[in-house]
């Protein structure tokens, strides 16, 4: 696969991580959930959530719109590599932070290993 494809597949990944995290206020009932939290905590989680999506629709769109400058710039691979770093301390955090053992945890560890190997592998050709 050219080094242009998996950029493609970065940023397919990164805007369905997006749609994911969209989802969290539903998905985790956080109108209900986050009563119990401090003011200051529910609106750290909820602003730090919504930061976390325009990073990753940012990277989406380098991703589909400057494939060429990610594969061939020095800027471009530092980017990639920052984002295959994302990804890979995301993975190691799964491990300190989310000890649960359930399917969906270890799918969305996979996910994560995948978005590293995804932003790596152009780095490579």
């Amino acid at each position: 696969m050219s080094a242009s494809a998996w950029i493609w597949l970065g940023g397919l990944h990164s805007l369905a991580f997006a749609a994911f995290h969209m989802a969290f206020w539903k998905l985790f009932g956080w109108r209900r959930n986050l009563q119990a939290a401090t003011v200051a905590d529910r609106a750290i989680l909820q602003i730090l959530n919504l930061r976390l999506i325009y990073v990753l629709l940012g990277i989406a769109a380098l991703c589909f719109f400057y494939t060429d400058e990610l594969r061939s710039t020095a800027l471009g691979r530092a980017v990639l590599a920052g984002m295959a770093l994302f990804w890979v301390g995301r993975t190691i955090e799964q491990f300190v932070f989310l000890r649960i053992n359930r399917p969906m945890i270890h799918a969305l560890t996979a996910l994560f290993v995948l978005g590293a190997a995804v932003f790596a592998a152009p780095l490579f050709y």
